[in-house]
């Protein structure tokens, strides 16, 4: 997964989304909680993508992989909260959830992919 890597680019630009959303947060709303697990989620999935790319082995790369998907999904329940609590609106929910959707699904079909390979 050298060079032009599609779901290193897509995860470290939703990180950027992210840490720009938990700025406006803590600014604006005076938020710091839910705001916080949302951040450590919301970027551990690009963290753990480039991990992936520095793995020893297949095994090691399937395994962050696996902990990138998840941290996305766990994203997506914070996003659906912070919009819940009205701390979020729903175009911007909306948006950031359609984003990490997108990650879950390149995640997934990398995933299923690499096992169906090794089955």
């Amino acid at each position: 997964m050298k060079g032009n890597n599609i779901i290193q680019e897509k995860s470290f630009a939703f990180a950027v989304r992210a840490v720009k959303l938990v700025q406006s947060l803590q600014q604006e709303k005076r938020e710091f909680v839910l705001s916080k697990q949302f951040l450590r989620a919301s970027t551990s999935i690009g963290a753990n993508v480039e991990e992936s790319i520095g793995g020893q082995s297949e095994k090691d790369f399937l395994s962050k992989l696996s902990i990138a998907y998840k941290e996305a999904r766990e994203t997506m329940y914070w996003l659906r909260l912070l919009h819940a609590t009205d701390y979020i609106t729903q175009p911007e929910a909306d948006s950031m959830l359609t984003d990490a959707e997108e990650l879950c699904k390149i995640l997934g079909k990398i995933q299923v992919t690499l096992k169906s390979r090794n089955s």
